[in-house]
């Protein structure tokens, strides 16, 4: 499954950021991401999937990583991210 595409799993589709705004997560609806950190726009692109509220994540040069939602903030490894708008 790509996206939020199955039924149960979590809305994640948006812009994603932590609170000082130097990393921006975007979770697209085709099931691919594209992380931006400070200045460098595509630091990090690869593809993810939902299962309920987990999320895991493959970059495009293979590396793997994984995420949860909880209480609507996205705990990316030793990350957290708010749907854009929506910082603490």
């Amino acid at each position: 499954m790509t996206g939020n595409t199955d039924e149960g799993d979590a809305d994640v589709v948006g812009m994603w950021v932590t609170a000082d705004g130097h990393i921006r997560q975007e979770l697209r609806a085709d099931g691919r991401y594209d992380e931006a950190r400070g200045g460098r726009r595509s630091a990090y692109t690869g593809r993810y999937t939902v299962t309920g509220d987990h999320i895991d994540y493959v970059d495009d040069t293979g590396f793997t990583a994984t995420g949860d939602i909880r209480d609507g903030v996205l705990y990316h490894e030793h990350l957290v991210l708010y749907r854009e708008g929506r910082q603490a």
